[in-house]
């Protein structure tokens, strides 16, 4: 591993170093002319050969030419090379592909009938020795080659394929449909969809393009280009290699970021004496141990790629990990409340740790990155891989094994990203209501605040109408007075402020047993004003309040977050119509409030509500999480085919968990009732 730790962050000798496996055993074997090993390999998989296809047909001729000039070429080479393939391992490689199984089948064509067992498939595109056998050993030091040209830390990583992601869209959203005439053409700027060749060449399948690195994508590894895969393959399976080897790839920047921040930050003799051990182990946590399942995984990773240039699976070695070793994330994740106070409170109060901090931001080996974004790796990590899991999924083909283990990773991810939210939800949530308990006095009879089952969900200020409803006049000067609402998920809290940031509690309702009601408009005193009934007070007796908001963004959300709609609150995103509005996110946004959704770059929502100033109610895609933020942070999806193939690979990512949670209500259902 320390030779794959130094050419990852491009330390130590670039010495020649051997491949992990047994590919260093294969490449020797070449080198000394040995086709054994290679004659005893299987069929093609990927490559099978049509039986009569044009190929069958003129192989004779070819089979001529090719003799001719292999003879050729031996006597050219054998004054300037002692043994066969001398050189660039990938001619070796290409050499012995070239000689043993292929030369083998060439035996045997002559016949006039093919073998029985010859595979049954679509005209291949290859000719002569472009037919490969399935297996593409990678060449000696290629996973060093490419780990070594891996420059960009996971956090440029993270930006570029986001924006190429974004991008992407907006590409495909262009071509939007619009309305034709019999006699007008329909241009290639106005079609339901791109050419097949420029969406190819910017779909955000290739998202990894990066201009400091000459390996931006699979297909343009040399060894790919090399082996002549691409002109057998199928534009689909490219397409899921890129995918997989996504995964691979942004594996290799996180544990190179990951790195710098152990032996960049971790272990700096300069911000260690600023700090105490337990104040270092309130910022770094077990970052050590992150670090070691990072190593493990990509080893793993490594051991998969080295096999074959066309790599089979990753789904199952990430289901495996997620399973066994990916519960660090978890205790990581679940420190970050403590980490973020400690760090704010010793670059508050502690001058030479903030001068510590700043002088090791500035080496260049951060490349102008703060300590804070290399402290929230591991949590950015572990929900990047479950989307880019969700992303091979939608591209195995269903049924497969692929698809299966796939499926797996995804459920097994999706454990790991709940728990680390409701983990940190946990104690931020525990910590707010007995912030909140402090401040409150009961007017009425005291209810218990601090419970482990409940939660803020909204709180703040509202104008409550006063007097009866048939008193409403033109006199606006007493008409309205403040009242503060908290919001708890099984809770209503009335209050009145008083001075010193405490508030009086005169009303009490269980968030059960509340009613709203939108007020129609009748003038600019009344604007914005809803009716909020509880069924059963702190009296025990139905009441009515009219409450008034600033705005209608602000009267939408108080009536969403007090009464969610019923009919869609445990409906499935999968029994919903295959066209919803959609926008993906263009700008990060950070909830600012309980019932807003911090949204990241790229992410997809459908859109539920909306407000006429600029407020979007919405749920994500890839996790169903739900709520309100800014329209001003989002761009709109107009391709109705785009917003369709969305909705398509959602409901096949969450195709297997809805049933899990069916099941679940089930249960929950029986033992209700019993």
């Amino acid at each position: 591993m320390r030779r794959l730790t130094q050419s990852i962050m491009g330390l130590g000798p670039q010495k020649p170093a051997a491949s992990f496996g047994m590919k260093q055993h294969q490449i020797s074997e070449e080198d000394e002319g040995d086709e054994e090993n290679l004659e005893g390999c299987e069929q093609p998989r990927y490559i099978p050969i049509r039986r009569h296809s044009r190929f069958y047909t003129s192989m004779r001729a070819r089979k001529q030419r090719r003799d001719r000039g292999s003879r050729e070429a031996m006597e050219a080479e054998t004054p300037n090379s002692g043994q066969q393939g001398g050189g660039d391992p990938r001619n070796r490689l290409i050499a012995a592909n070239s000689s043993s199984p292929y030369r083998e089948y060439l035996h045997n064509e002559d016949s006039s009938n093919p073998p029985a067992d010859t595979p049954s498939s679509p005209e291949c595109t290859s000719t002569g020795t472009e037919a490969l056998p399935a297996v593409y050993p990678a060449p000696a030091d290629s996973w060093k080659t490419l780990m070594g040209h891996v420059e960009f830390l996971y956090q440029e990583y993270r930006d570029k394929s986001t924006q190429h992601e974004i991008e992407a869209r907006r590409l495909q959203d262009n071509y939007v449909q619009t309305p034709q005439t019999p006699d007008s053409p329909k241009t290639p700027e106005e079609g339901s969809s791109p050419p097949t060749e420029h969406q190819r060449s910017n779909s955000s399948f290739f998202r990894l393009q990066n201009t400091s690195s000459c390996f931006n994508l699979w297909q343009d590894l040399p060894e790919i280009k090399n082996s002549g895969v691409l002109t057998v393959l199928q534009p689909q399976e490219i397409k899921l290699q890129e995918a997989m080897f996504e995964l691979v790839t942004s594996e290799a920047s996180y544990y190179k970021s990951l790195s710098l921040l152990v032996s960049h930050f971790m272990e700096s003799e300069r911000l260690k004496a600023t700090i105490h051990p337990s104040e270092m182990h309130f910022i770094f946590s077990n970052v050590l141990e992150v670090l070691s399942t990072s190593e493990r995984f990509l080893l793993d990773l490594e051991q998969r790629f080295e096999e074959n240039l066309v790599i089979s699976d990753v789904c199952d070695i990430v289901f495996k990990h997620a399973e066994n070793h990916f519960s660090v994330y978890v205790t990581y994740v679940c420190n970050q409340t403590y980490q973020e106070r400690a760090y704010r409170k010793l670059l508050q109060e502690r001058t030479e740790f903030r001068e510590a901090v700043a002088h090791l931001e500035t080496n260049p080996i951060c490349r102008g990155l703060p300590f804070s974004s290399f402290l929230i790796l591991p949590f950015q990590r572990i929900t990047r891989i479950k989307l880019l899991v969700q992303n091979i999924l939608t591209k195995v083909e269903e049924g497969s094994e692929r698809e299966t283990s796939a499926l797996q990773a995804h459920r097994e991810l999706e454990k790991l990203v709940r728990a680390c939210n409701d983990g940190v939800r946990k104690m931020s949530r525990t910590e707010q209501l007995i912030s909140i308990e402090k401040t409150l006095e009961f007017k009425i009879k005291s209810v218990p605040i601090i419970s482990h089952s409940r939660w803020l969900l909204k709180q703040g200020e509202l104008q409550q109408m006063s007097g009866p409803r048939t008193s409403r006049t033109l006199r606006t000067k007493k008409l309205f007075r403040s009242v503060y609402l908290f919001l708890f998920n099984d809770l209503l809290l009335l209050s009145k402020r008083l001075p010193g940031d405490r508030y009086q509690v005169f009303d009490v309702a269980a968030r059960g047993l509340l009613r709203v009601e939108e007020l129609e408009d009748q003038g600019q005193s009344l604007a914005n004003v809803f009716i909020l009934k509880l069924l059963e007070n702190a009296h025990e007796r139905e009441f009515t309040y009219m409450l008034k908001a600033s705005s209608q963004s602000e009267m939408k959300r108080w009536m969403t977050s007090l009464v969610p709609n019923r009919r869609t609150k445990f409906v499935s995103i999968t029994a919903r119509v295959f066209d919803c509005p959609q926008v993906q996110c263009v700008h990060p946004y950070v909830a600012q409030e309980p019932d807003e959704l911090s949204l990241d770059l790229a992410d997809l929502l459908n859109v539920l509500d909306k407000t006429d100033d600029g407020w979007v109610f919405g749920e994500r895609l890839h996790d169903q999480e739900r709520g309100w933020f800014p329209s001003t942070v989002t761009e709109e999806i107009l391709n109705k085919d785009i917003r369709t193939q969305n909705l398509k690979e959602c409901f096949r990512v969450h195709k297997s968990d809805e049933g899990s949670q069916n099941k679940d209500r089930r249960k929950m259902g029986s033992r209700t009732r019993q």
